[in-house]
């Protein structure tokens, strides 16, 4: 069948949803600099120009610029030539993982690559979690015939291990979490033995009701820390503390915000530095405060429509690998949210996990504008034979 033009072929509520989403984050970080502002001009008319002039909105919005750019460049791009560079690709994101280790930590963790010449950093693991997704499509689409084997899943995971285990060993446990129903997603579109999706699924509803029940406070905190803190650091289990500060204060910044918010002029608990990571982590709570339970809807309504549209995607491939990369990518966009949110929130441990598009980072924000360019390329294709 012929190819329609590109402008009928995008999906504009993928695309929108995204932007909106970018622009709440230039706002939101605007909001949260205004403490290095002086006081007159916070009253001036030019007060939002001298926001969005700061130098960390310039910063995010040239990373969201090279966002967009990778967008149209991989949707433009027909992502069945992907399979030809899946395992070059893997090859790479394994080695840039390794090679952390052997470069100086960033605030004591193996994350980020520094690139003096650019005044930037690099954190690969971004990428490899979405490289994963592509090297379990290509290994599950050529083994389709014998999903249901046994070594087929054996498979499976020695494809994921090593990209799980190198960003938990960063460390960097959030990361390596949000992994997890990324391989169940591609395990269930990809028809895996239904008793491995089961006992896959059991392990991981007891490992998260081991960490509810020390979140909560039903099993002690300083009882269960020699047995915890043999399988992550020490600072990772003190975010599992039903008492810690920073979630205390994400409910607080939530909180002040009421139904309409206080504004970006008005956000004083974010401005005055007293909510941790509020660009970054915490940044939900920091547009919640701003603008309450209205932004905090318009913001959900958002990802709502971006989530749908990337299952969407998932629903219209006609082949396989289009299904399962679709498939990884739309639940690896979802897991981030709902481990974000619900962390600010307290329902969930602080983890440090991104939300995408908003959280202040260059390597997230072209990782998920990269991932949405491919969901868009496989939505683009869907009438193609």
């Amino acid at each position: 069948m012929a190819r329609t033009s590109f402008i009928k072929e995008v999906n504009w509520k993928l695309l929108f949803s995204a932007l909106g989403l970018m622009v709440i984050s230039l706002l939101t970080i605007a909001g949260c600099e205004t403490q290095s502002i002086p006081d007159d001009t916070v009253s001036s008319g030019s007060y939002l120009m001298t926001l969005l002039s700061s130098s960390k909105v310039l910063g995010q919005l040239r990373w969201q610029i090279l966002g967009v750019f990778s967008f149209f460049i991989l949707a433009k791009f027909d992502y069945h030539h992907l399979r030809e560079w899946t395992w070059f690709l893997y090859l790479f994101a394994v080695i840039a993982l390794v090679g952390l280790f052997f470069v100086e930590p960033i605030a004591n963790v193996h994350r980020w690559y520094r690139i003096p010449f650019l005044g930037m950093s690099i954190q690969p693991a971004e990428y490899a979690k979405l490289i994963a997704v592509m090297a379990m499509a290509w290994y599950l689409e050529h083994n389709k015939h014998a999903s249901s084997r046994f070594s087929v899943a054996v498979g499976l995971f020695i494809i994921a291990f090593p990209i799980f285990f190198l960003i938990f060993k960063q460390p960097d446990l959030g990361g390596a979490l949000v992994f997890i129903p990324m391989v169940a997603a591609v395990m269930r579109f990809g028809q895996i033995h239904p008793g491995i999706q089961k006992a896959l699924s059991i392990v991981s509803i007891i490992a998260l009701s081991f960490v509810s029940l020390i979140f909560m406070g039903v099993l002690d905190h300083d009882q269960m820390r020699p047995v915890a803190t043999r399988y992550v650091k020490e600072y990772q289990y003190e975010r599992l503390s039903p008492k810690g500060y920073h979630q205390s204060a994400c409910q607080t910044s939530i909180s002040i915000g009421g139904v309409w918010g206080r504004g970006l002029s008005g956000a004083q608990y974010c401005r005055g530095g007293w909510l941790p990571e509020a660009t970054t982590d915490a940044i939900f709570a920091a547009w919640t405060e701003m603008f309450g339970l209205v932004g905090a809807i318009v913001v959900l309504g958002l990802y709502a429509i971006l989530l749908n549209e990337s299952l969407n995607a998932a629903l219209v491939a006609k082949d396989s690998f289009g299904q399962l990369l679709a498939a990884g990518i739309a639940v690896y966009l979802a897991a981030h949210v709902i481990v974000n949110i619900g962390m600010v929130s307290g329902v969930l441990p602080m983890t440090g996990v991104p939300l995408p598009l908003l959280s202040y980072g260059g390597s997230s924000v072209l990782a998920n504008m990269a991932a949405l360019g491919v969901l868009q390329s496989i939505y683009s294709r869907r009438f193609l034979f």
